[in-house]
């Protein structure tokens, strides 16, 4: 497959990835930089007069003058914003609020200015550039393309343009791109996912989908729709797929499922996209670890994991982290957000280039004991043992059992097998047992017989997609938490389990 916009992809994707190479070398210069300019235009703002922006001079006085928060912190000066009030968080009013449920906030308007859009749209371009230089495929531009997104149908939100990351992006994607796009964007504004997910399939059956994109469990519902309707296996369907562009999960889970539907093995890329920025994005083939965006209008800072809930925390600049260690990620951009923890963690596993993966959210957790476990380490416990046993898990989520009266506690595991283990008690012993070996506070509870050995909970087929219906968060980009510290999405799956 060959076609002239292949032909063209190649030199400019080469000029791309060359410019990004040069700038992961001048990554801690380059974030002093955007430190600085981001002082000088913030000190014209509300926020900035209110927090003593023009007497701040170095990231030492940057960090006594800008406390860090998260979007709690911001709401006073957001509604301001949406009074029609210019210049509060950054200079002018933003040109659109992407609109995103908070755990603890309910609805979020986090602002995308001027200034900030081009991270936004550039992130995953660069990306794709970076994946066709590193490997010379540019075939895939030929053919068409399916990133799975919101509704591109926007509200007005005190005059703000408001709607999903994913629909406002939409609204930028090039005009050579527009003709080779699928779905169609009156398919893309239906709302309801199920409906949305019909219309998809039929719009893409016969069509030559080379490249598709979305969060892995959607992705999943897509080609199993396919089949289902079909009885084909999606490389059937398209002999030319290549490439799947993915972010937002952990897609080691998922992986192994994705690959059995469609029928073989493909290209990835993963992007860590959010709201608030396009952070990070892979660039090497078949090795872990995504490349930090160091000069796109967003300064970084790093808090060590164990200090995230000290009032007065360490605060750490990039050229200042370590490798290995957990850090809950805090920005500071040209959207006007400062001091802003998005609520992700990350490790650092190369510090030439700064590469990093997303280790969990710090509030998705379980400590109810004292063991504080986090994500990556339920997600690589699970995969070990499902990989030595030789089965899959659709989906899962872990959440503490206090016990009360007779009886001890221990964690519950809510797993939606694909090919449940033979022997799950076996399975069970395995789990438990290489959990123990990533979080050595588990493992003294355990030892110390305070905890029981965890448990788990087989669910019904379908049923995390039951549960995300009945809460009204089917498709999207929402997604099931790996680790919560509570009981209230235990309770609620609990109507699921497979009885």
């Amino acid at each position: 497959m060959f076609n002239f916009k292949s032909l063209l992809a190649n030199p400019f994707a080469k000029m791309v990835h060359y410019r990004l190479q040069k700038e992961a070398k001048n990554a801690v210069k380059d974030q002093q930089s955007i430190l600085n300019q981001l002082i000088k235009i913030g000190q014209r703002t509300v926020f900035g007069k209110d927090h003593g922006l023009d007497k701040v001079s170095d990231y030492a006085s940057f960090k006594q003058a800008i406390p860090i928060r998260d979007y709690e912190g911001f709401t006073s000066y957001i509604e301001l914003v949406k009074k029609g009030t210019p210049n509060v968080l950054w200079k002018g009013l933003p040109i659109y609020f992407a609109k995103t449920s908070g755990t603890t906030s309910g609805v979020k308007y986090i602002p995308i200015t001027k200034d900030s859009i081009s991270n936004h749209i550039n992130g995953a371009r660069n990306a794709i550039l970076t994946y066709m230089a590193t490997t010379g495929n540019t075939a895939f531009a030929g053919g068409r393309m399916m990133f799975l997104s919101g509704s591109p149908e926007l509200e007005r939100v005190g005059g703000i343009a408001t709607g999903r990351l994913s629909g406002i992006v939409n609204h930028h994607i090039p005009a050579y791109l527009r003709k080779n796009q699928l779905p169609s964007f009156e398919t893309n504004c239906i709302e309801e996912w199920e409906e949305k997910l019909e219309k998809v399939v039929e719009e893409t059956l016969g069509k030559d989908m080379t490249l598709i994109g979305g969060i892995p469990p959607w992705m999943q519902m897509y080609f199993d729709s396919l089949v289902a309707k079909t009885g084909k296996p999606v490389k059937d369907l398209f002999p030319n797929l290549q490439l799947l562009v993915q972010g937002g999960v952990n897609f080691e889970p998922y992986k192994t499922k994705l690959f059995e539907t469609i029928g073989k093995e493909i290209d990835t890329i993963e992007l860590f996209p959010a709201s608030e920025g396009f952070f990070a994005f892979q660039d090497r083939r078949n090795e872990p670890g995504l490349l930090l965006n160091t000069n796109s209008g967003i300064f970084y800072e790093f808090i060590p994991l164990a200090e995230v809930h000290n009032e007065n925390p360490t605060r750490l600049s990039l050229g200042e982290v370590q490798l290995g260690q957990q850090y809950a990620l805090i920005i500071t951009s040209n959207a006007g957000l400062w001091g802003y923890s998005i609520g992700d963690t990350v490790k650092f596993i190369s510090i030439d280039p700064y590469r990093i993966i997303v280790s969990g959210r710090v509030k998705h957790f379980i400590s109810a004991f004292g063991e504080h476990v986090i994500g990556e380490e339920v997600e690589q416990a699970l995969l070990k043992a499902a990989t030595e046993m030789n089965f899959s898990v659709i989906e899962f989520t872990v959440a503490p059992f206090i016990a009360q009266g007779d009886g001890k506690s221990y964690h519950e595991w809510f797993i939606e097998f694909e090919n449940a283990p033979a022997d799950l008690e076996l399975f069970r012993q395995k789990l438990d047992t290489y959990l123990c070996e990533k979080n050595v506070y588990y493992k003294d509870l355990i030892d110390g017989k305070i905890l029981e050995p965890l448990k788990i909970s087989a669910l019904q087929k379908n049923g995390f997609i039951n549960y995300m219906r009945a809460q009204g968060k089917l498709g999207g980009q929402n997604k099931v938490p790996r680790l919560s510290n509570d009981r209230n999405i235990a309770d609620d799956l609990t109507h699921y389990i497979n009885k």
